[in-house]
């Protein structure tokens, strides 16, 4: 896993906090071990940093109707949500949006692009 970056103002506010999203099978909703792995990193960094707020942003590929992929998206981010308030992190300090297939970040004419758009992505929104 990449490293997480230093954490100051200058570099806090509208940030992606690191490259390595969170990945779904496809139609899933289920965090895998390594996605747990992820998210318990993200609690570590935010018991350390309390007045952090992050946003958790869903998404989809295109496989699908764009209502379906929307719902998809959300549960996705609702879902990494109730990870991180089950092991602590108080739900205030925590948003999630579903973007469907919206925002690629990756080729959806490839079953390995597919993939990489399948993902939760995370953004620090505030800093108190």
């Amino acid at each position: 896993m990449k490293d997480l970056p230093s954490l100051t103002n200058d570099n806090l506010y509208n940030e992606i906090l690191w490259s390595n999203n969170i990945f779904f099978e496809f139609d899933s909703i289920a965090l895998s071990s390594e996605s747990r792995t992820v998210l318990d990193n993200l609690i570590k960094l935010m018991n350390d940093n309390p007045d952090i707020k992050i946003e958790i942003s869903g998404h989809t590929d295109n496989i699908g109707s764009a209502a379906y992929n929307q719902k998809l998206s959300r549960a996705r981010a609702k879902a990494v949500v109730d990870y991180l308030v089950e092991h602590g992190i108080d739900r205030s300090r925590l948003s999630y949006i579903g973007y469907g297939f919206e925002k690629p970040i990756a080729t959806n004419d490839t079953e390995e692009g597919r993939q990489l758009n399948r993902r939760v992505e995370f953004k620090i929104i505030q800093v108190n």
